[in-house]
């Protein structure tokens, strides 16, 4: 059995998101063939390309041998387990799951594409990635401290808790 290690981007901006992230990161210490190795803290972002609330992100590292699809649909059913519903692109959600990394893969396909595709454009993810895993370098993009400072205007707060 080969276990690769993937980062998940986690977000919320509605109801307590804070709350919801910790229970999104308990989800995921629950998932099958896999385990939690590493959590960023929490950050608050305003909203990139949408309206509504600030956001509360974060990153984690799980260790797994699910295959890419497979952690894809386990996501999918954390998200709805959490109330996610997807009324329209870039809608305020209960729950957002991303996957952001897997391995090294590369992949390019309708509904699945690793690295997530705007990952090197976003503080929010690369910032908590960046807590957790500072020698990652994203497949097509490069270093995280290069992605990082393409994106150090962008506003992103540590959450003290």
């Amino acid at each position: 059995m080969t276990i690769d290690t993937a980062f998940i981007g986690l977000g919320a901006n509605l109801g307590d998101a804070a709350t919801t992230i910790d229970s999104a990161f308990e989800s995921l210490a629950r998932l099958p063939q896999s385990r939690l190795v590493a959590r960023s803290s929490l950050y608050r972002t305003q909203p990139v390309d949408a309206d509504g609330p600030d956001y509360v992100n974060a990153v984690a590292r799980v260790d797994t041998a699910l295959s890419p699809r497979q952690l894809l649909h386990a996501l999918l059913a954390i998200e709805h387990d959490h109330g996610r519903e997807r009324s329209h692109r870039n809608a305020p959600r209960t729950l957002d799951l991303d996957l952001l990394l897997h391995g090294e893969r590369v992949i390019d396909e309708t509904d699945l594409v690793v690295p997530h595709p705007r990952l090197h454009l976003r503080a929010f993810a690369l910032l908590p990635l960046a807590e957790i895993a500072p020698d990652t370098v994203v497949p097509a993009h490069g270093p995280l401290g290069a992605l990082l400072a393409a994106v150090a205007g962008q506003r992103i707060d540590r959450l003290d808790r």
